[in-house]
């Protein structure tokens, strides 16, 4: 009894501090986020309100839901090509690279551009697609091209290449520790029953490298659908996202309650994706003990 009227008030005070934060820096800006949604605008006020008008609005003006949908398309894209170059990457540097001194080094080498400015990483893109920049510049010294093209920047594709680049360390991070950690005698078994390096990778690798695929998946997914530094370096017209909408909203537009309606929307489609992921990896985990 002693002990348990010892340990409660130990426990509480070493919790207090977290839950505190997590209250005033999650829970309560998201409370208020919600409620401002519901509110109404009268240029340039806004008034406490319960109605569904912004959220009516959103789903009823097509700019709203194609932007929506345009996020969520580029956001894809960027996943599907983050996991095709982040996969094998992964997979390199896990059953290629013996030196267990060259793996840490190639691995590192895949870490050290999150040290760097995200805005510095993006511009950087912005400079190697733009008309002066080395893409143009290679094909112009090679005779591909008579002068500079202006294809490569200000559109979708740019988008998601300069995406790829930013957000592909997630994807091998989780990708990284999940192959490492694949028993190696579960591969020696199959290969001693005769079983081909591809139908090895693909009925015993890959199937326990699932849970790497979901984590970084849903890391690239959410971060490129939240992204909107991109879209106003390299993208175009038709590169505008959601996020660039929230950022209209609560800026030029002056309008908080329309933009605080888009972003509880957005967050209930993150949290959807995030429940959807976890069901995912626990119908996928597989038992090695």
């Amino acid at each position: 009894m002693t002990l348990t009227r010892r340990t409660i008030p130990g426990f509480a005070a070493l919790f207090s501090l977290p839950l505190a934060w997590v209250l005033l820096l999650m829970v309560v800006p998201y409370a208020i986020m919600i409620s401002v949604g519901f509110w109404t605008r009268q240029f340039p006020l806004f008034y406490p309100d319960f109605q569904f008008g912004n959220y009516a609005q959103i789903l009823a003006d097509p700019q709203y839901t194609t932007v929506i949908l345009r996020t969520l398309k580029i956001a894809a894209c960027v996943t599907v090509c983050a996991l095709l170059l982040g996969y094998p990457l992964a997979y390199f540097l896990v059953f290629t690279v013996r030196s267990q001194k060259l793996r840490n080094l190639l691995y590192m080498s895949v870490i050290v551009p999150l040290w760097v400015s995200y805005l510095l990483r993006a511009y950087t893109w912005k400079i190697i697609l733009g008309t002066d920049g080395a893409l143009n510049s290679l094909l112009v010294s090679t005779g591909l091209v008579s002068a500079p093209l202006d294809i490569f920047l200000y559109n979708q594709t740019a988008m998601v290449v300069t995406l790829v680049y930013i957000f592909v360390p997630f994807m091998v991070m989780p990708l990284f520790t999940v192959l490492d950690n694949i028993p190696r005698r579960l591969i020696e078994a199959s290969e001693d029953l005769g079983v081909g390096p591809f139908m090895t990778f693909w009925k015993v690798i890959f199937p326990l490298s699932l849970g790497g695929v979901i984590a970084g998946a849903t890391m690239t997914f959410c971060l490129s659908f939240g992204d909107f530094v991109a879209p106003v370096l390299v993208g175009g017209p038709d590169g505008t996202m959601v996020a660039n909408l929230l950022q209209t909203q609560f800026g030029a537009a002056l309008n908080w309650p329309l933009g605080s309606a888009l972003a509880t929307l957005v967050l209930a489609l993150v949290l959807i994706l995030l429940q959807l992921s976890s069901r995912l990896d626990r119908a996928g985990r597989v038992d090695l003990a």
